[in-house]
């Protein structure tokens, strides 16, 4: 009786063990299905084997391919057959790129997808059709307002408050013709309406466009509106309360982020050549390489080197008006080109008599150099008489969103 209950006994351990069992692999089974689904670039990446990477100095398509298997043949294939849409030859280091292998003995690759920016990416299809495919992310656009304070700085002030860098840049463009940012002062006040771009809903992709600003410099007031008046070109301008235009014929300064090391001077003493003699420009000390750009349209009449001027760039914007820009360590346009107004034409170095790297900015007027900042230099073109009420009708609501957004104080 006694062996009759233990046999019974190590039954039913054992029909509890197999029921556990059995209970595991279905929890595992049910576990497999709920896998999440992974959805990127208009592809279901559990599909396939999924190789991400970045290009590398030194990379080229071909190199990628033959490290991921492909035959050179096959990349002469591909690239003959997208070379109207996409150039594989001119990948850049440092973009991103996927690579989706079949899920089989091969692990053939079936796509490659390169990031030109965070929004745009090319889909290259390397089967037995091949093609290139240009497409985009989705984007959301998200209306944001801000309010900030100078305690030293413009890019500080942003800093403070979380905030992108990219808005330094937008918010000193609009005012670069109206306000000189040499001269912040401590307690200037700035209000913000604008829109940012986002990847998938979470992943910040930008400034879209700012469409109404205040800045309060020395306890004035500059407002600024985003308003097309040019339909031929679609592009919007910045104007005031008074619909006059923000933007000046010329830019106030070649450059951003930088800082004025020497003025227009009849007698300065020289850092190089140790003797006291004329300084017919402007000084912008600037970190090397910093963008230079051309402060207003105009064409190239030089652009060469000399052992005084270093690398340097000159630009006849009129009959009446030239400008130079001297000790680049880089040219980036050539003699008889067309530029426009914040074109880059240069970078900041320290070429021919320069003790570091900065830019010398010469200004002449009927040809004679003077001092930029001395000069009453035109304006743009403000709204026509007839659009004002328009106009006008237009920035009321915009303005009574920024007067309700309270200034920041230090």
């Amino acid at each position: 009786m006694k062996k009759l209950g233990l046999l019974l006994i190590l039954m039913l351990a054992f029909v509890a063990c197999n029921d556990e069992e059995k209970d595991q692999a279905i929890t595992e089974v049910k576990k497999e299905k709920l896998a999440p689904i992974e959805k990127e670039y208009g592809f279901i990446l559990n599909d396939f084997e999924v190789v991400r990477d970045t290009i590398r100095s030194g990379d080229f398509f071909g190199a990628i391919m033959d490290k991921n298997g492909v035959e050179p043949g096959k990349v002469f294939e591909i690239t003959e057959s997208v070379k109207d849409s996409f150039n594989p030859a001119r990948i850049v280091a440092g973009k991103k790129y996927l690579l989706l292998r079949a899920k089989d003995s091969a692990r053939t690759p079936q796509y490659f997808i390169y990031e030109n920016d965070k929004i745009n990416y090319t889909v290259l299809a390397l089967g037995d059709s091949i093609y290139a495919d240009k497409k985009k992310r989705p984007v959301t656009i998200k209306r944001r307002e801000v309010s900030g304070v100078i305690t030293s700085s413009l890019s500080e002030a942003m800093q403070a408050q979380g905030l992108s860098n990219l808005l330094v840049y937008e918010l000193s463009n609009i005012y670069q013709w109206s306000i000189d940012f040499f001269k912040l002062q401590k307690g200037d006040q700035f209000k913000m309406v604008y829109q940012e771009k986002y990847i998938d809903d979470t992943i910040f992709a930008g400034i879209e466009k700012v469409d109404a600003a205040v800045f309060k410099h020395s306890d004035e007031p500059y407002y600024a509106f985003r308003y097309l008046t040019d339909t031929i070109s679609g592009q919007p301008s910045f104007y005031n309360a008074e619909a006059k235009a923000l933007q000046s014929f010329f830019l106030k300064a070649p450059l951003n982020y930088s800082r004025i090391s020497s003025r227009f001077t009849r007698r300065r003493f020289h850092p190089v050549q140790k003797r006291w003699k004329a300084h017919l420009g402007t000084d912008y000390a600037a970190p090397h390489g910093t963008p230079i750009v051309s402060t207003a349209n105009g064409t190239v009449i030089a652009s060469s080197y000399t052992s005084g001027n270093g690398n340097y760039v000159k630009v006849r914007h009129n009959s009446k008006y030239t400008t130079q820009y001297l000790h680049m360590t880089k040219r980036n346009v050539r003699n008889g080109q067309t530029v426009r107004q914040g074109d880059v034409i240069g970078y900041v170095g320290s070429t021919g008599l320069a003790t570091g790297p900065h830019v010398c900015y010469r200004f002449w007027v009927n040809g004679r150099q003077v001092d930029p900042y001395r000069q009453n230099l035109p304006s743009a073109e403000h709204i026509e008489d007839g659009l004002k009420e328009e106009y006008f009708a237009y920035i009321k609501p915009l303005k009574e969103e920024l007067e309700q957004i309270p200034y920041k104080n230090i």
